[in-house]
């Protein structure tokens, strides 16, 4: 292809794509995402199933919600979140994928 020729997006979804990466970064939140892919679930339930503080996970959700990975819906006096972003998490699915394919081979 000729310089010309080559297409990008535009540097505003670099920079989307970017800060949401960064966020997949984290083996936390990881987890999070993918355990929220499964069911939605309170802030107690992630903490008592990953083996972690309330405080902890509810920093690690603060941060995926910035980014908008998850939601929240209030019921009672629980707070409940889920996945909103069914694209990130078909990636994420497939990089756990592809990383236990990688083991098998190593």
């Amino acid at each position: 292809m000729k310089p010309s020729e080559h297409r990008f997006p535009t540097e505003e979804t670099v920079q989307k794509a970017s800060v949401i990466l960064k966020a997949l970064a984290d083996p936390t939140r990881i987890k999070i995402l993918h355990l929220l892919s499964q069911e939605a679930c309170s802030v107690g339930h992630i903490a008592d199933v990953l083996g972690m503080s309330q405080s902890a996970v509810s920093h690690q959700l603060a941060t995926l919600r910035n980014v908008q990975l998850v939601g929240y819906r209030r019921q009672g006096q629980t707070v409940y979140y889920s996945c909103k972003d069914d694209h990130v998490i078909t990636m994420l699915r497939q990089l756990i994928e592809h990383a236990e394919h990688q083991e098998e081979k190593s």
